[in-house]
C-alpha cells in the first residue's frame, strides 16, 4: 500500500493545474504590488532630494551674499550667518 501511495500524485493533474495557475497569478500580483510600491518610494525620494538640493543651493547663495555684503546683513555679519546656516541645514534633514 505505501508503494502505491508514493506513485500516485497528490491531486489529479487536471485539478492541480488550476491551483498552480492560481499560485502563479497570486505571485505575479504580489511582485507587481511590490514594484509599484518601490516606484512610488523612489519618486518620493527623488522629489525630497530635489527639494533638499534646492534648499542647499539657496542657503549657499544666501551665505555667499552675506559674505559679500559685509556686516550690514543679519546684524553680526558673515560670522553670524555662518552660525545659523548649519542649523538650518540640519533642520531640513530631519
Amino acid at each position: 500500500m505505501p508503494a502505491l501511495l508514493a506513485e500516485l500524485p497528490a491531486l489529479p493533474l487536471h485539478e492541480a493545474g488550476k491551483y498552480v495557475a492560481g499560485a502563479y497569478v497570486v505571485l505575479f500580483a504580489l511582485v507587481l504590488v511590490y514594484v509599484a510600491i518601490m516606484a512610488i518610494r523612489q519618486s518620493r525620494l527623488e522629489r525630497d532630494l530635489g527639494e533638499l538640493l534646492q534648499r542647499e543651493q539657496e542657503a549657499s547663495e544666501q551665505q555667499g551674499d552675506g559674505s559679500r555684503g559685509g556686516s550690514s546683513q543679519a546684524g553680526s555679519g558673515a560670522a553670524g550667518g555662518a552660525q545659523t546656516d548649519p542649523s538650518q541645514r540640519e533642520s531640513t534633514l530631519v
